[in-house]
């Protein structure tokens, strides 16, 4: 069985302090690794930073940009550098790539999702490995991925992958910084994200100085993909021929165990693809409901509505604390639910003076994430 792979690699592994120029050596150990696995039958999609950090050397800049408008228009001149870079080491080894710019708002909508994911197939069908990133020169805040650890684990759900390896600056990781704190501990396998609270792992959002992701993002997007059934890695950017000794078998990085993969590409785009606009608070029969008996979501078990949201808008559900179980589109508005929540289904039309659906999010529209 054909297996596909999705690699991304940070800002700190493809530049070189301090002038953020071009690591060539580690960019050329990539192209080989990827196009040998490649030659190797494997589908491969890399997900590649560093447009801002190339576009800064470029133009002589010191720091990452601090403005909107000015990193995007830093990122513009990077991108055209990076892809160009990719283009010839990619060519002297003939393995054809394409370039794919995404924003959020092209996971969003659901035509524009199908549309990403056909083009991603035929794509990986022709042999080409796609080079992605987030497209900087356009995107709004509120339709940013935010970091490319988040993109690479939503383009893995996005094509099914096998595997998300995340190529960073240490070689796993630890219970602490280990740059900082000497008696940090490594972690080998994560079978579950939540473990790394009951280990006391110390999580840090600092990213390089070019890079705009920590090990924190690396774990947000370890838990994403693992959520859609995805095996991630953590390990080192700097040596990319681990990828190889990782499929081979070897004990290299931090294995994060996948998780039941959702059913369909549907349920994978509820869970991952879309920007939730709201939160409902269920007591515990509906936790339960959910969970353990498949149900959909009725309004007598909301015990609580945030957000500001419209009918089939994405929410996330929670349980009373807060912690969230799962993700959906919602029949009613959030103003309607404030009316209706806590009431019995028989309850809601002679509270709204209307006829609306029994149930608030049908279990076809409801995706577990219990993130």
């Amino acid at each position: 069985m054909v297996q596909t792979l999705v690699v991304k690699i940070g800002t700190s592994s493809l530049t070189r302090p301090p002038a953020g120029g071009l690591a060539l050596s580690t960019i050329a150990s990539l192209v080989e690794t990827l196009s040998h696995l490649r030659h190797q039958g494997y589908r491969v999609v890399l997900v590649s930073s560093g447009a801002v950090g190339v576009g800064c050397a470029r133009l002589g800049l010191s720091d990452r940009p601090r403005t909107i408008a000015l990193k995007q228009a830093v990122a513009a001149v990077g991108q055209g550098r990076l892809i160009r870079v990719y283009d010839d080491l990619f060519t002297a080894l003939q393995q054809p790539i394409a370039q794919v710019l995404l924003t959020r708002g092209d996971l969003v909508q659901r035509t524009s999702y199908l549309n990403v994911e056909r083009t991603f197939q035929e794509l990986l069908n022709l042999g080409v490995i796609p080079i992605v990133n987030e497209n900087d020169t356009v995107a709004v805040d509120e339709l940013r991925f935010g970091d490319n650890d988040t993109l690479s684990a939503l383009v893995a759900s996005l094509v099914g992958a096998d595997w998300l390896f995340l190529l960073t600056d240490v070689d796993r990781l630890y219970s602490a910084d280990p740059r900082l704190d000497p008696n940090a501990q490594p972690i080998s396998v994560v079978n579950h994200v939540d473990e790394l609270k009951s280990l006391q792992v110390q999580v840090g959002d600092r990213g390089s100085n070019w890079g705009t992701g920590g090990m924190q993002t690396k774990v947000s997007a370890a838990q994403i993909a693992t959520g859609a059934g995805v095996r991630t890695v953590i390990t080192e950017g700097r040596t990319p021929q681990n990828i190889v000794k990782i499929l081979a078998g070897a004990s290299i990085g931090t294995h994060f165990e996948p998780q039941p993969r959702p059913a369909s590409a549907r349920k994978r785009w509820i869970a991952h693809g879309l920007v939730p606009t709201g939160k409902l608070y269920l007591d515990e029969g509906a936790v339960n409901a959910i969970c353990s008996g498949g149900k959909s979501l009725l309004a007598a078990g909301i015990i609580a509505v945030e957000g500001n949201f419209d009918h089939q808008d994405a929410v996330v559900l929670c349980d009373r604390n807060g912690q969230e179980i799962a993700r959906g589109l919602v029949n009613y508005s959030s103003f309607e639910l404030e009316k209706v929540k806590g009431c019995q289904s028989e309850a809601i039309e002679p509270l709204l003076g209307y006829s609306c659906p029994e149930t608030v999010v049908h279990r076809d529209n409801l995706t577990l994430t219990g993130l």
